[in-house]
């Protein structure tokens, strides 16, 4: 227990609060989603951590029923996610999410942004080995004691919770699970009555790299140009 620094969402690198940028990309979540559990959220815990994750991003609720939608109709385009591995200039590890459907324009345009950006895209596993993927859960923290939450929740797979703040600097609670106890301990929630704000999936690095405000910033500059991609959804990296 105790403070939890969330790397990727440092603040030079909060580029989130784009409006459009996070609607698409919550839209191409709900579609993953939707092709794989179909459209009613009682029944597809994906799709409901989607719905909340809109919801956080106040995505208007007719925008996600439209989204809904398109994703059962016969025409919608079937989207793959796809990671890609790469180093950053001064050592510094990157992984990018993308979701696509047309995987030789996106893999040409990653490979350009880290060209163009003094860095690397490596092949599979060449980076991934030196993050961890976990399931993120925030909550607000009214009404919740983290001494028992932790204890209410130890069985359901958290591994880690702490005090964080939101790129607002809200406090906020942060839960933390592997990948694999994700479903479960998001129904943990769920039966306890505890809507997080958000529920995700990201990668947390086990080994950092220590850089300088010049050095993060090259590094920034890269990022940047990653997250405007259309393609993209999000990226992780390791700066310390």
């Amino acid at each position: 227990m105790g403070r939890i620094f969330e790397v990727r969402k440092a603040t030079m690198f909060a580029r989130w609060d784009r409006m459009a940028k996070q609607f698409t990309r919550i839209g191409k979540e709900i579609a993953i989603a939707v092709k794989a559990g179909g459209g009613d959220p009682t029944v597809n815990p994906s799709l409901r951590r989607c719905m909340q994750n809109a919801k956080s991003v106040n995505m208007p609720k007719d925008r996600v029923e439209a989204a809904i939608k398109r994703a059962l109709g016969k025409e919608m385009e079937n989207y793959d996610e796809v990671l890609y591995e790469g180093y950053a200039p001064h050592g510094v590890a990157l992984l990018v999410e993308t979701a696509t459907d047309n995987h030789v324009r996106t893999v040409a345009n990653v490979k350009s942004y880290f060209n163009k950006g003094g860095g690397t895209l490596g092949n599979s596993g060449s980076v991934s080995f030196q993050f961890k993927k976990m399931g993120v859960f925030k909550l607000k923290p009214e009404g919740i004691n983290i001494e028992d939450i932790e204890l209410e929740l130890i069985d359901f797979g958290l591994e880690e919770v702490g005090e964080s703040v939101d790129e607002n600097n809200n406090p906020i609670i942060v839960l933390r699970c592997a990948f694999l106890d994700f479903g479960k301990l998001q129904k943990a929630l769920e039966d306890k009555k505890i809507t997080p704000i958000s529920a995700e999936l990201e990668w947390i690095p086990t080994t950092t790299v220590p850089v300088d405000d010049i050095q993060a910033e090259t590094v920034s500059k890269l990022i940047e140009r990653l997250e405007q991609d259309d393609d993209v959804s999000k990226v992780f990296h390791n700066m310390a």
